[in-house]
């Protein structure tokens, strides 16, 4: 899967390999609840569908040059998922655009929807400076791994990301610690957090995920860890950043901040249902 990933994205921009390791990460003791299939041809992945039960939603990806697998790997998901079924794709993604409106797959008005927004890594602004005591570092003890899938949880209300499945996920291709970078409060909590993954083939770097503690939050964290991770990937020889943030009108603050930083919006999601 992310083989396609890496082939397919310069031209897409919609899943990143980072992406796909972080969904793993998520899936991490409910497979059953997340199977997914993989089209090859020649021992080379044309496409690849991954479904979230029960809710039915369905992520996949599809070589622009293999269009015509889309009935065959969507036809596969309606059978995984009968009943209701969603799919959240990219509007540079026409090909699975035509695809779901010719099998009868009509538009979720007004969903919320993800914007993807891009930055070059080049003229980077400086690390702001952070409050008295805070520190940006990797994560170093078993104990920053704990407050990191802590942090994650508050930062986000939600439960799935225990330190097992954090620690388990650091073991997965392409994670880099030195990417993956938490802000230290002055009494030893992680308040922040910015993981970057990298695309080493096509030099691209994601952010996936970003949050701060909400006892920590107006004091300038996010931006400071997120511009020392741009740093990092110019460091290892990247030359573009990326990154998804609710488009809606309902989270908007996470992309005024990209956008602050210099990124901009390339595409959007759309979510189908039939």
């Amino acid at each position: 899967m992310q083989s396609l990933a890496t082939r397919v994205f310069p031209r897409t921009g919609y899943h990143h390999i980072g992406d796909l390791a972080w969904n793993r990460c998520l899936a991490l003791g409910r497979e059953e609840h997340c199977p997914t299939a993989v089209w090859e041809r020649d021992g080379e992945t044309l496409a690849w569908a991954w479904l979230e039960l029960p809710d039915g939603v369905l992520m996949v990806q599809i070589d622009p040059a293999h269009a015509e697998l889309a009935d065959d790997v969507l036809a596969w998901a309606e059978q995984k998922a009968p009943g209701s079924l969603t799919a959240e794709v990219a509007g540079t993604e026409t090909h699975l655009l035509e695809a779901l409106q010719r099998r009868g797959y009509a538009q979720v008005a007004d969903s919320p929807f993800m914007t993807c927004l891009t930055r070059p890594l080049t003229a980077l602004p400086a690390i702001p400076p952070l409050p008295e005591g805070y520190v940006i570092r990797p994560q170093q003890e078993p104990s920053d791994m704990a407050g990191r899938a802590a942090a994650h949880r508050a930062a986000f209300g939600s439960s799935r990301i225990t330190t097992e499945r954090h620690a388990r996920m650091r073991e997965t291709w392409p994670y880099r610690p030195e990417l993956d970078l938490i802000v230290v409060s002055p009494t030893g909590d992680v308040a922040a957090y910015c993981q970057g993954w990298y695309d080493e083939t096509n030099g691209i770097g994601a952010f996936e995920p970003v949050g701060t503690h909400p006892d920590h939050r107006r004091r300038g964290l996010a931006r400071a860890v997120c511009t020392a991770v741009l740093h990092a990937f110019a460091a290892a020889g990247g030359h573009r950043a990326v990154v998804q943030a609710r488009g809606d009108a309902a989270h908007p603050v996470p992309r005024r901040l990209y956008e602050s930083m210099g990124f901009r919006t390339y595409t959007r999601t759309y979510t189908y249902r039939v």
